[in-house]
């Protein structure tokens, strides 16, 4: 690593090694908060007393808040410093995490879920920034790589874990679970979590001051194309995450400890693009890097729609196309996600808030609403999926024209 490409923090980092896996594990609260309860819906619904729709309802209402919240975690950390923001938010997920683990109606579990989503979102938001404070270039795109590598075991591990608990235990063992692996990290992160934004950096935390850097940031038709292309590429992957216990026991007609089939090829596939995207940072442009995983997205969804446009759901057609649509996925959103923080330098973190609200905002949506609407058939998820993904190529072709030079070497 050059000196040129690290700035330094206001106490010693860990290792690169170190500090990867440290981000990677606080990223993953978001995915084991979404996929670890999955399997447990049906157990969710005879416990509460609730329909199949208020417990669905209890992710819709994770993900609004999570959305929500994404907004402030960035603000927040150029106003306090990134490791006090962290730590706080852990704390938070912990106590709403017994919550859920408690909970004796659909409405308190509304609640408790709404708090997971407010505290959630911070280690991946404040995590980027966090890369971008201590590196540039070539190096901060291996960084995130690498961090995406470490978390993309977590969509696997976490409705795998989920079925696991639901088949020898309760449902409330999973938040347990939650909460003991909050605490955990929540004692890494005191001892190990350096601060890397020094105080004159920092922003004043002052309601006109983040009028105008909100304003800024979503007035600029470059972070608009930009965000919402990587936006409409996760929620391509989202739609089949929000539909996964219709398209597991419904349409393959397996149980619920067989969820790997689905989210198994996508986090090979994640990991994969992942390694792609760090072995080609600094020897490839950010163009190409970008249409290379296009190229596969676009692959994937016309070979998901051809098959099931011809034929019924099966094993492993319907899932394998999930593989190389997530290879693609982790190839385009490293450059992306650096041409996007690099928009306005002095206030990455709440760049980094903006783009994280983007993404969740559109998987709400798809959560709450296309998911519903197109679960019914294997083949209108696929349709699906290529619409978005689709939409996000056209995106970031316009990227393109305007700019041409968004795609050189950062």
């Amino acid at each position: 690593m050059s000196n040129e490409s690290v700035r330094l923090p206001t106490s010693p980092p860990p290792s690169e090694a170190k500090l990867a896996l440290l981000l990677a594990a606080l990223a993953m609260l978001g995915p084991f908060s979404i996929d670890a309860y999955l399997p447990a819906f049906p157990s969710i619904e005879q416990s509460l007393s609730a329909s199949a729709i208020q417990v669905q309802q209890t992710l819709t209402a994770y993900m609004a808040a999570f959305a929500v919240m994404i907004l402030w975690h960035g603000a927040l950390s150029d106003a306090f410093g990134r490791r006090s923001i962290i730590l706080l938010s852990l704390a938070v997920y912990a106590i709403a995490s017994i919550g859920c683990a408690a909970v004796h109606s659909i409405e308190y579990f509304w609640v408790f879920r709404m708090l997971q989503g407010v505290s959630a979102g911070a280690g991946v938001v404040i995590g980027r920034a966090i890369v971008r404070d201590l590196y540039s270039g070539s190096e901060a795109a291996r960084m995130l790589s690498l961090v995406t590598m470490i978390f993309s075991v977590s969509p696997a591990i976490a409705p795998i874990v989920g079925g696991w608990v639901v088949a020898v235990s309760v449902w409330r063992t999973l938040f347990l679970l939650l909460f003991a692996f909050t605490l955990l990290m929540l004692w890494q992160c005191w001892h190990n979590l350096p601060e890397t934004l020094p105080i004159d950096q920092r922003q004043r935390f002052h309601p006109e001051s983040l009028w105008k850097n909100y304003r800024k940031i979503f007035s600029s038709r470059m972070f608009q194309l930009k965000a919402a292309a990587i936006a409409c590429n996760f929620s391509g992957l989202f739609l089949y995450v929000a539909s996964a216990p219709a398209i597991i026991t419904r349409h393959l007609g397996l149980g619920p400890t067989e969820f790997s089939w689905l989210f198994v090829p996508s986090v090979v596939g994640i990991f994969l693009g992942a390694l792609a995207a760090n072995r080609m940072a600094g020897s490839s442009s950010t163009q190409r890097q970008i249409l290379i995983g296009f190229i596969f997205l676009m692959t994937s969804c016309l070979i998901n729609v051809g098959y099931h446009a011809l034929l019924p759901p099966a094993l492993p057609w319907t899932v394998a196309p999930l593989f190389l649509y997530t290879i693609g996925m982790s190839m385009v959103a490293p450059g992306l996600t650096l041409l996007i923080l690099d928009l306005f330098p002095a206030i990455r973190g709440t760049v980094a808030s903006c783009q994280s609200f983007t993404m969740t905002m559109l998987s709400a949506v798809v959560a709450g609403l296309l998911a519903p609407m197109l679960s019914d058939s294997v083949l209108n998820l696929a349709i699906g999926q290529m619409v978005l993904v689709l939409t996000g190529f056209a995106l970031w072709r316009l990227v393109l024209l305007i700019q041409p030079s968004s795609g050189l070497q950062t």
